[in-house]
């Protein structure tokens, strides 16, 4: 069974505030892991479509200066 609340963002908020102080910080614990994570995997989706773009010859190693050499051409 699959079904989405509508509560805002304000109504969340109490009800968390009627949570024990302990699953207050469980909660926060629990959110913050989960936003590590979602950064990392985005992460490595970025660095694993960086590679394949580099497999495929769409970018190439060099220093800053190359860098900034090629854009001023």
């Amino acid at each position: 069974m699959s079904y989405r609340l509508n509560v805002t963002f304000q109504e969340a908020l109490e009800i968390i505030e009627k949570f024990p102080e302990s699953q207050r910080e469980d909660l926060v614990n629990i959110v913050r892991k989960r936003i590590i994570e979602q950064r990392r995997e985005r992460l490595a989706d970025s660095i694993k479509e960086a590679r394949a773009e580099y497999s495929r010859g769409e970018i190439k190693k060099g220093t800053v200066s190359d860098f900034m050499r090629d854009i001023t051409e």
